[in-house]
């Protein structure tokens, strides 16, 4: 079970409010500690968190966030500073299978910073709208809020938010309730460890370590080498499991 948020000191990049704590459960062990800021709506990953994060710990957020989906927010500065060393945050659009999402990151590798719905997109509890519907909503309504950053977005005229590029993304049922299910069934999985599974979320961390390393090192020799050592601990675990 996933701590309660507690008071933080880091400032948030969006709104430079004091973050809070957020504990919960690391794949395969330990914990991640996540910055959470809901005066914006915002959510802190130091460098590979988002994918260290336990089943169990991102159902716990997704409850957390969306208990205050309904929370007075403040709309996000035109620029984001890295709460760890106070560089002007990059932004950036990543592709999932549920949909484009935008967010930014820290030119020093430090983490990035998410909109709540830019994770709930990324883990599956939100689907981006294609264009009839955004058509057929336009019909209603002509302007929204941004899930992301906030911003008005004339959807008569514009399919992204033009301010944090973030897609139109909405909060579908079917979505919801097959995230849950997956994320429900995989946190009961680790209740019960599962040797095979252990040893393959450990080469995964290897291979979140291996490609940090790439792109830190621009040498080919220890591109290669780093590659070549991944490549045979999971061929021979591959091998151990016949």
């Amino acid at each position: 079970m996933a701590s309660p948020p507690e008071p933080h000191t880091a400032p948030c990049p969006a709104c430079r409010a004091p973050m809070q704590a957020f504990r919960c459960k690391r794949q395969p062990h330990g914990e991640v500690v996540l910055d959470l800021c809901f005066t914006c709506q915002g959510i802190w990953f130091d460098e590979f968190e988002s994918a260290q994060m336990a089943p169990a710990g991102i159902l716990e957020l997704f409850r957390l966030t969306h208990e205050h989906r309904d929370d007075t927010r403040q709309p996000w500065r035109d620029i984001l500073n890295c709460p760890r060393c106070n560089e002007r945050l990059i932004q950036g659009l990543d592709r999932t299978k549920n949909g484009n999402f935008s967010y930014h990151r820290c030119p020093q590798r430090h983490g990035r910073f998410n909109s709540f719905s830019a994770f709930m997109c990324e883990k599956g509890f939100v689907r981006q709208l294609n264009g009839a519907e955004i058509a057929e909503l336009a019909a209603k309504v002509q302007t929204i809020r941004c899930s992301g950053c906030g911003a008005p977005v004339d959807i008569r005229r514009e399919n992204a938010c033009t301010h944090c590029r973030s897609p139109i993304v909405i909060l579908d049922p079917e979505a919801v309730e097959k995230a849950l299910a997956d994320f429900g069934t995989r946190a009961h999985k680790q209740e019960h460890l599962d040797p095979h599974a252990f040893a393959d979320a450990l080469i995964a961390n290897e291979r979140l370590k291996s490609q940090s390393d790439r792109e830190k090192k621009k040498s080919a020799l220890d591109t290669d080498i780093t590659d070549l050592v991944l490549g045979g601990a999971e061929a021979l675990w591959q091998f151990l499991r016949r």
